[in-house]
């Protein structure tokens, strides 16, 4: 069986859409090929990836892409899910085929404040409510 190809999409591909992106990829890879892409391309939070490190994930050299790099390499997906505000998921571009898109609005971690301890608990929870989102979806999908 083929594997589904899903898209997350965040505005720096940074935080919200690297942690869908992994997560999925460690809840049901068996069942999806993954990527995720930013609108605006950006670095990685460190924080995101001490706490996808405490998942056995280790993404500290991964590059951050670009959306309408993959539009236009003509890439199609089954679904493209956007992790941020829907006022920027309107920016994403329309893929070709025939996919399902998704709005999904998670807390940006770049706005989060405080000392690094409290930065790195609120971005475990944005972590923890984007994996039952995606426990929740799985469950949906066939």
């Amino acid at each position: 069986m083929e594997k589904q190809k899903v898209l997350f999409v965040c505005i720096h591909n940074s935080a919200r859409s690297q942690m869908a992106e992994e997560l999925l990829r460690k809840l049901a890879g068996d069942k999806f090929e993954v990527e995720s892409a930013g609108l605006e391309p950006g670095k990685l939070n460190p924080i995101v990836v001490e706490t996808l490190k405490e998942e056995g994930i280790d993404i500290k050299d991964k590059p951050t892409k670009a959306v309408f790099d993959l539009f236009k390499q003509g890439k199609m997906y089954s679904y493209v899910i956007t992790v941020c505000d829907e006022a920027s998921a309107e920016r994403c571009p329309v893929f070709p085929g025939l996919c399902q898109r998704f709005y999904w609005s998670f807390t940006d971690p770049s706005k989060f404040q405080g000392t690094y301890k409290e930065k790195l608990a609120k971005v475990r929870e944005v972590k923890e409510e984007i994996r039952a989102k995606l426990k929740e979806w799985i469950a949906t999908v066939r």
